[in-house]
């Protein structure tokens, strides 16, 4: 293995010196231990295909089948049979950047027709093809804020999800950017703190709905930002556009976000896919690559890479991000979901996602179990605060075979809800919660 190992003794101390890390391990330190393998792995040298799907079906015999009653960036909607039987196609399951457009235009229709679908959920100018996920998406709307404004300092909403903000200020310290968190008052962005402070700053970060659940109220936001010269940022996670006010109308400059919600299973946290749109005057600071219509030279319609901003095609110092690998297995995802929905089911799933968050939220007070946390409107997600031992409860409601609400500090749980959760399984929840003791 060692010959596949480019990095010499001299250069990993060099390395770990840089990040004052005193070995590899340290590099690891996030990961439980509990999920760190101890032993080898005990692998049969060889297994008949009977004996082998017998001994996969066990093994996928221990995982247990849950209800879920949680989000925070990870949630159980429903994907339809056609999205996963068409991106398992064969031709779909390798594709790579489309280097070739006489050989690769399926690939960069789908990809048309997903910067498309983001541009009419968003009602921003243009999108790109796609990214890893929402945050790196988020990091990366900050770097473009940053290439236009050549100002070193982003105001960020801290009701955005804590991982989030996390992403952001790793892109920001090997930037020398200089990240300030704007407080909260009662779950919402302070606005009068942005009012107060954005003056030379590059940007504004803020997130709907925020980390708790909450719509927060953004009129007249883009004005206080522009008239500073800076830039707004938003963070919207893809179901909700179907019902909020959508990036485009609140004259937001770069709309970001993740888009799991919109065809994508859970599969234990990722791959997900980010998507990023903004106005036309910015697509020159845009990162990845953006796929365009044309014809070719017998007048038949084409479609072609347009704008590839990254380093493998320009010189690396000038390039605007290091965005790298075609995500479009997942944007082919998206734009199969949204094709079969069409704009009436958009909008019904997400309206079945609020109803049933908003039916749980009075059931669980009327428990008397929970007291409210925020006075605010929510969409799918909301906080309350539990009266009783919230480890026990979450373990108690692991052995019937529920994943219960996210606890996020101080007694208080995150719930989410979304159209695959039936009033019948709301009720059958709700009434684990009053048999809990």
């Amino acid at each position: 293995m060692h010959k596949y190992l480019p990095h010499t003794t001299q250069e990993i101390n060099e390395m770990l010196e840089k990040v004052q890390a005193s070995s590899i391990d340290d590099l690891f330190e996030m990961i439980p231990k509990s999920l760190k393998l101890t032993k080898a792995y005990n692998l049969p040298s060889q297994l008949g295909d009977y004996e082998l799907t017998k001994h996969m079906q066990e093994l996928a015999d221990n995982n247990k089948q849950l209800l879920i009653f949680r989000g925070a960036g990870s949630y159980d909607h429903y994907t339809p049979s056609a999205v996963k039987a068409l991106i398992s196609r064969q031709e779909f399951l390798t594709s790579y950047t489309p280097y070739q457009p006489e050989v690769a235009q399926g690939t960069l229709q789908y990809i048309f027709e997903y910067q498309s679908m983001v541009c009419e959920i968003t009602q921003m100018d243009i999108s790109n093809a796609s990214m890893y996920d929402g945050a790196t998406s988020t990091a990366e709307a900050m770097f473009m804020a940053h290439a236009q404004t050549q100002k070193n300092e982003i105001l960020v909403s801290s009701t955005l999800n804590p991982k989030i903000i996390d992403v952001i200020k790793t892109y920001a310290r090997y930037r020398n950017l200089k990240v300030t968190l704007i407080p909260h008052k009662n779950g919402v962005t302070d606005i009068d703190f942005i009012k107060a402070n954005i003056s030379e700053k590059m940007g504004v970060i803020v997130a709907n709905p925020n980390y708790f659940g909450i719509i927060e109220d953004y009129n007249g936001l883009a004005d206080i930002i522009h008239e500073a010269e800076a830039m707004f940022i938003l963070n919207q996670e893809g179901q909700s556009l179907a019902l909020l006010k959508t990036p485009g109308e609140l004259d937001v400059d770069i709309a970001c976000g993740d888009l799991q919600s919109l065809g994508l299973p859970l599969s234990f946290g990722g791959a997900y896919i980010g998507y990023l749109a903004t106005k036309q005057k910015y697509v020159r600071k845009m990162p990845g690559r953006i796929c365009g219509i044309t014809t070719d030279v017998d007048g038949k319609r084409a479609f072609v890479l347009t704008l590839q901003a990254r380093e493998q095609h320009i010189r690396r110092a000038k390039a605007n991000s290091n965005i790298c690998s075609n995500q479009s297995l997942n944007a082919l995802a998206v734009t199969i979901y949204l094709s079969l929905l069409g704009k009436g089911g958009f909008v019904k799933f997400a309206k079945e996602s609020l109803n049933g968050a908003h039916y749980l939220y009075n059931k669980l007070l009327e428990t008397n179990k929970f007291e409210s946390v925020y006075d605010q409107p929510f969409f799918k997600e909301f906080v309350l605060k539990a009266k009783f031992d919230v480890k026990a409860f979450d373990q108690y409601l692991i052995d019937h075979n529920i994943l219960g609400p996210l606890h996020i500090g101080e007694d208080q749980l995150l719930f989410a809800v979304t159209e695959k959760r039936t009033k019948d399984e709301i009720d059958l929840f709700v009434k684990k919660v009053v048999d809990f003791k």
